[in-house]
C-alpha cells in the first residue's frame, strides 16, 4: 500500500516498517523556498538555461560544425538532457549503463557510453538500449570488442563503438595511435558493431588552474589524437568522429579542427571547484553561472560566532573541496560530518535557527548523484521538481 506522496509506511498486515525507500518530494510548485524541507537540491532555472544557451552559441559562431554531446553525469536528469538538445546538442554522454537506460527511456535518441563495460549482463543491457536510441560505447580492449559484439547479434542490432585513446587523463584508453588502429581494423571487421571513431577525453586537463596549463595538456592531447586518427584513415577506415574536451578544456579542442564533438558536462550547473579555475578575458569564453546549490538550515547556533546546518557528507561532495559560501558574505566554512555543517560568523553576518542557507557545492556531480529530486526555482518560488535518474 503507497500514500499519495510515495511513502509505503507499513509492511502488509503486521504494521512493521516497510523496507522500500521513501520518496517524498520535498517540495511543490508554487512554494516559496522558505518553504523546502532541507538539505535540498536546487537549481536557479534561468541560470540553467543561460548556461545551455551560452555554450550553444560559443559553439555555433566559434567552431560551426562541431558538435555538441552534454555529459549527462552530470545532471542525471532526462528533463536537463532535453534542455540541451532544444538549444542544438545532438545527444548526450552517459557514464554507466543506468545512465543510458534512463535516458533512453526517456526518448534520448543518441546516447554515447563513455565508458568500457565488462559482463555479460550490462553488454545485453547495452544491446537492448541499441533497440530504441543510436547507441555508442567506448572500447580499449579486444575483450570488449568481442563482449559487445556477441550482445548486438543476440539482439539483432548494432552498436556503435570508440575506441578511446588515452591522452593525458592517466585511466582508461590505448597507450599509442597503432594500438588504436589495431583496436578499430578489430572492431571494423567484427559484426554486430560499427566503428564510430575516437574517444580522447582528457579529464586531468578539466581542473588544470591556469588557461595556460590547460592549452599545453590539450595541444597534447590534439597531437596524439591526431595521431591516432591519421593512422586509422590510412588502414583505409573512416574515422568520423573524435570526441573529448570539458568544461574546462572545450574552446581549445573546438578550435582543433580536429575534434568533431564536446561533451561538456558541469558548465549546465558549474560548481565551487570550477569558479577556482582562472579564466583568459582575452578570449570569447562565455562565462558561466552557479546554477546548482544545496539549501540548508541553521538548526543550532550555540555560540555567537558558530552556527550549525542540517547538510552533510550525505548532502553533498567534498572530493573537490569544501562548497562555497559567496552567496553569503560574513560566513566561513568551518567543518563538516556525516549530517552537519559547520559555520563560523563574522559580521555582518548574523544567522538564526530556522534561517535558510545556500551552499555551491565543491564538485556538482557526485553531489546530485546524492539527491533524489532537483527543485527548479526562479530565485523565489519552487517551479517545478524534476527526478534524479537512479541508473546503476
Amino acid at each position: 500500500m503507497s500514500s499519495a506522496d510515495g511513502v509505503s509506511p507499513l509492511d502488509g498486515a503486521s504494521g512493521a516498517p516497510s523496507l522500500q525507500r521513501i520518496l517524498r518530494r520535498p517540495a511543490e510548485p508554487g512554494m516559496a523556498l522558505a518553504q523546502i524541507e532541507t538539505p535540498a537540491l536546487l537549481v536557479d532555472l534561468p541560470a540553467l538555461d543561460r548556461n545551455i544557451a551560452r555554450l550553444a552559441a560559443y559553439v555555433q559562431s566559434q567552431s560551426p560544425g562541431v558538435r555538441l554531446r552534454p555529459h549527462a553525469k552530470t545532471h542525471k536528469s532526462p528533463d536537463v538532457a532535453r534542455r540541451q538538445i532544444a538549444a542544438g546538442a545532438v545527444g548526450v554522454c552517459c557514464q554507466t549503463v543506468g545512465e543510458a537506460e534512463a535516458m533512453a527511456a526517456a526518448g534520448i535518441a543518441d546516447i554515447l557510453l563513455s565508458n568500457q563495460i565488462a559482463g555479460a549482463g550490462k553488454a545485453a543491457r547495452l544491446a537492448a538500449i541499441a533497440g530504441q536510441s543510436r547507441l555508442s560505447v567506448c572500447v580499449d580492449d579486444p575483450a570488449q570488442v568481442a563482449l559487445l559484439s556477441e550482445a548486438a547479434l543476440a539482439a539483432g542490432v548494432t552498436i556503435h563503438i570508440l575506441v578511446e585513446l588515452d591522452v593525458g587523463g592517466a585511466r582508461c584508453g590505448v597507450q599509442s595511435a597503432e594500438a588504436a588502429r589495431a583496436l578499430a581494423e578489430l572492431v571494423q571487421s567484427t559484426p554486430g558493431l560499427g566503428f564510430g571513431g575516437l574517444q580522447a577525453y582528457h579529464g586531468r586537463a578539466q581542473h588544470m588552474r591556469k588557461p595556460q596549463e590547460r592549452k599545453a595538456a590539450i595541444e597534447r592531447a590534439i597531437l596524439l589524437a591526431g595521431e591516432a586518427a591519421a593512422k586509422i584513415r590510412a588502414a583505409g577506415i573512416a574515422c568520423d568522429t573524435v570526441t573529448g574536451a570539458g568544461t574546462g578544456s572545450f574552446e581549445f579542442e573546438a578550435a582543433s579542427a580536429l575534434y568533431t564533438e564536446l561533451q561538456c558536462g558541469s558548465y549546465v550547473f558549474m560548481d565551487a571547484d570550477y569558479a577556482r579555475n582562472e579564466r583568459d578575458d582575452t578570449t570569447a569564453m562565455p562565462r558561466f553561472e552557479q546554477a546548482l546549490t544545496v539549501l540548508t538550515t541553521v538548526i543550532s547556533t550555540p555560540l555567537p560566532d558558530r552556527a550549525v546546518c542540517d547538510a552533510g557528507l550525505k548532502a553533498m561532495s567534498l572530493d573537490s573541496g569544501p562548497p562555497s559560501l559567496q552567496l553569503h558574505p560574513g560566513l566561513d566554512y568551518a567543518g563538516v560530518s556525516d549530517e552537519h555543517s559547520t559555520l563560523t560568523m563574522h559580521a555582518p553576518a548574523t544567522l538564526r535557527v530556522g534561517q535558510a542557507i545556500h551552499l555551491v557545492p565543491g564538485h556538482c556531480d557526485p553531489t546530485v548523484a546524492m539527491h533524489d529530486w532537483i527543485i527548479v526555482h526562479d530565485g523565489k518560488r519552487v517551479l517545478d521538481v524534476w527526478p534524479v535518474t537512479r541508473g546503476w
